[in-house]
């Protein structure tokens, strides 16, 4: 077993965000940060119930989707939260893809007048989009149905909140709200070694708590450490690779690690939808690859 340095988890892991915002007993971490984020257009949540994250299409045809969290309010209201380590073609299509399925299930077969539910889909990005890059100031896009002309909201029952992670450098003394607060864990969270001061409040001290890597049980230890790898594993490689792609025009210099970790997260289950969503690569690349 491998000596981990770090005393809290990386958010960034599929395990580590699960351990943080998908269990049960940690529900208060979720529903606390929500509503820092959505306070000013949402107003208070004040319940929060885990609906399976994974839907099946009306019929065969239909791609599945397969959120990181999805969770509804005590008003109805559906809200999506999905973590993004690497860029993916088509992201922002994939996004609003995945905000038609709570609308769908909305749908009553019976009489109806078509009034839905608000639907938020929060995606936080461990990536900059290209076209963002010269904004290094801007790391929260609010996305509404607005009118081009007024630029005032068309309709405002369907958002796209994307959090833009590496642009977040703020230092704990600069923080001043409590939004700003939880960015900052969740971009330094496994660099640090000590709750800061500026954080000694009952949720931030919870939250440290459910991610001291020394109270993991050793299952979780175990399914942690697997995470981790594979988190590191898969960074390093498409870093290389893009770097080489953009040389080569493909991933050629680093085609058998990028195979190696994609054979690898088929045999653990890992199915193609998610490791498209891992790599950036299509799932016909994926299913070309791994047929050679």
């Amino acid at each position: 077993m491998e000596e981990l340095p770090d005393r809290y988890l990386n958010p960034f892991t599929d395990f580590g965000f699960k351990k943080l915002f998908g269990e049960e007993p940690n529900k208060e971490l979720l529903l606390d940060f929500l509503n820092e984020l959505l306070i000013e257009q949402e107003g208070p949540i004040k319940s929060l119930t885990y609906l399976k994250s994974e839907h099946l299409g009306a019929d065969a045809l239909d791609r599945r989707a397969i959120f990181d969290l999805y969770c509804e309010n005590e008003r109805g209201e559906k809200f999506i939260v999905e973590l993004q380590k690497s860029k993916q073609n088509f992201f922002k299509d994939r996004t609003l893809y995945y905000a038609t399925f709570p609308i769908r299930e909305q749908a009553k077969r019976t009489d109806w007048n078509y009034e839905l539910k608000a639907v938020y889909t929060i995606a936080i990005l461990d990536f900059v989009f290209d076209e963002d890059k010269a904004d290094r100031s801007k790391y929260r896009y609010d996305v509404k149905l607005t009118d081009i002309e007024t630029c005032k909201v068309f309709y405002d029952k369907l958002t796209f909140i994307y959090l833009e992670m590496p642009k977040f450098r703020k230092t704990v003394d600069e923080l001043t709200t409590r939004f700003e607060k939880w960015l900052y864990v969740l971009r330094n969270m496994n660099r640090l070694d000590r709750v800061p001061e500026k954080l000694r409040e009952r949720i931030f001290e919870r939250l440290f708590e459910v991610a001291e890597i020394a109270r993991f049980s050793q299952t979780e230890l175990l399914s942690y450490e697997d995470s981790l790898k594979y988190y590191r594993d898969l960074k390093n490689s498409l870093d290389t690779a893009r770097e080489e792609g953009r040389e080569e025009g493909r991933l050629e210099g680093q085609k058998a690690k990028v195979l190696e970790i994609l054979k690898k997260g088929l045999a653990e289950g890992i199915s193609v939808e998610v490791l498209s969503g891992l790599t950036g690569l299509s799932s016909e690349e994926i299913n070309r690859l791994t047929a050679l």
